[in-house]
């Protein structure tokens, strides 16, 4: 299994024979150079969407049209999307678990919003979601964008995730000190990778905190394009 980060919160994740984009902004992502683009979304078979804003959608929509893969996301955006952006989806909620082919997705809860800007105002498509993701003997939970919450404990005993993809950059989000604590109280992690950082001056610009926080995990401070095999 390998887990690239594309830059902020955008990842591929390769896995049981499928490679999963995660909320993929590239166009405009100061992390991600712009003439690697190809390079980021080369074979993928699904996008997940954790939420709706811009730097999490941006690109969805055009890397779904361009090599005709589905999006994985809450019904209600999927099923518009569907229909006036004919696109391949596939929408469920919260709870909820799709088999994609040998990986399966469980969408969980998240603590953030979700919007995008229309001419009239602020859109609000469905809400905020996290994800489990099971396969090659592993379960990834990729948090989006979130606070720390009690609903993690019930996660952990349900899922019992050994990879934790956390938010951590604060200000919008989780802090380091906030993700340590939510990895600390209410997971097992054998990995972490910090993500939704470093992308912009007021986001947290180190991951530091969180690796002096828990010391008998292995967190990986991420490389935009370097895999991480696992």
């Amino acid at each position: 299994m390998k887990i690239t980060w594309l830059g902020h919160s955008s990842f591929r994740i390769e896995i049981g024979g499928l490679c999963l984009l995660i909320d993929p902004w590239l166009t405009g992502n100061p992390m991600m150079p712009e003439d690697r683009h190809d390079e980021a979304t080369k074979g993928a078979t699904h996008i997940l969407l954790t939420h709706a804003h811009f730097d999490h959608v941006s690109d969805v929509l055009g890397v779904a049209k361009a090599q005709g893969i589905p999006v994985v996301g809450q019904f209600d955006l999927m099923s518009y999307w569907e229909e006036h952006e004919k696109i391949k989806v596939v929408g469920f909620n919260k709870g909820g678990t799709v088999d994609l082919g040998g990986v399966k997705v469980t969408m969980v809860h998240a603590v953030h919003s979700s919007s995008f800007g229309t001419e009239t105002g602020p859109s609000v498509p469905g809400t905020e979601c996290g994800y489990m993701i099971e396969g090659d003997g592993h379960t990834i939970y990729v948090s989006g964008d979130t606070d720390v919450m009690a609903d993690m404990k019930i996660f952990n005993d349900l899922h019992q995730p050994d990879i934790g993809i956390l938010c951590a950059g604060g200000h919008f989000t989780m802090d380091m000190r906030r993700a340590a604590y939510a990895a600390k109280e209410f997971f097992n992690f054998n990995t972490v990778i910090p993500c939704h950082y470093k992308t912009f001056p007021i986001l947290e610009q180190s991951a530091e905190e969180l690796v002096r926080a828990l010391p008998t995990v292995d967190v990986i401070e991420p490389e935009v394009l370097q895999p991480i095999e696992l």
